[in-house]
């Protein structure tokens, strides 16, 4: 049986060859960092400026390349959750009258070392999304995972027009909410929540955030089955293989649950989820809870930590 992780690695470097390859010498210097350069854990989902060569520069075949690199690490949905979060930045746009002048296209690819080599990776990142896979001896490993959006939904007549990461916020909702109160008042860890992802941007993140809240294993009905769905469906934003491999070595029952925040629609609220090398991380707190920011980590192995030779793993690069 061949491993999932060496199967993903290949599609990763045949997508990451017709990147580099189809790059002008300009862009490829702009595109192209050693492995150990320190940008390869610097990263971000804020509208900043960053290192890489942007989709603004490419043309037709070198933006559809670059998209193709991405769909390597992400499921089909996820890759549609994506594109829409890209997308978002021209409705962004708009409701700031131009004021920053947010682009679908303001998103942009680097490459770590050689595709195809012992050590190598590469990024796609931009505003509300940012995605890392680091291959190391065939291996392929996908974290940090960001999908944010602003706004998290658009709205007509008191109907939902679209909103990418609503699924994310209306089963953990439903989870709350349909847990008996003695252990609602367990799994609520604050009743204001907190502005943001609690790990921001850290390139390394506690094993653990404490309070953790409550596991699954203490829950029963409806709110222990969505979060075994909700863990899933976190995920299920890897690439299927990536995703079997990970789901196949998690225990739910041992997945906690934590809740801070108003429990109605349209208060702010954020939950995590934690497990044996899993932190996943919900906020929508920011323009009347309708701005959301989602991350999918692993404790000790963001950035294909646990792969790498030991002087570097040491070092975080």
């Amino acid at each position: 049986m061949t491993d999932p992780a060496s199967d993903v690695a290949a599609a990763m470097t045949s997508a990451a060859r017709a990147l580099t390859g189809s790059l002008t010498s300009q862009q490829r210097d702009e595109a192209l960092l050693p492995f150990t350069d320190m940008a390869r854990t610097r990263w971000t989902y804020l509208p900043l400026p960053r290192p890489g060569v942007s989709l603004l520069q490419l043309d037709r075949e070198s933006r559809k390349a670059a998209h193709r690199l991405l769909a390597t690490a992400l499921s089909r949905p996820a890759f549609a959750q994506a594109v829409t979060i890209m997308a978002f930045e021209e409705v962004l746009d708009l409701d700031e009258a131009g004021q920053r002048g947010r682009h679908s296209d303001d998103y942009y690819v680097l490459v770590f070392g050689e595709p195809g080599g012992e050590l190598w990776g590469w990024r796609f990142e931009g505003h509300h999304l940012s995605v890392t896979a680091t291959i190391a001896a065939g291996r392929a490993v996908v974290a940090p995972l960001f999908l944010g959006s602003n706004p998290a939904r658009v709205e007509h007549r008191g109907s939902i027009v679209l909103s990418p990461l609503q699924r994310e916020e209306e089963w953990a909702r439903a989870i709350i909410t349909g847990m008996p109160g003695p252990l609602q008042s367990q799994a609520i860890i604050a009743g204001a929540a907190p502005r943001d992802i609690v790990t921001g941007t850290d390139h390394r993140i506690p094993s653990r955030l404490e309070p953790a809240g409550i596991a699954a294993a203490r829950l029963d009905g409806v709110p222990r089955d969505l979060l075994g769905r909700l863990v899933h469906a976190y995920l299920d934003r890897l690439t299927p293989a990536l995703a079997q491999y990970e789901s196949a070595r998690l225990d739910t029952s041992a997945v906690t649950f934590a809740w801070a925040g108003g429990l109605r629609p349209g208060e702010g609220h954020y939950y995590r989820l934690q497990g044996d090398d899993l932190l996943i991380e919900y906020d929508n707190t920011q323009r009347s809870a309708n701005h959301a920011h989602t991350v999918l980590r692993r404790p000790g192995a963001d950035f294909g930590e646990q792969l790498l030779p030991g002087h570097l793993a040491a070092e975080g690069r």
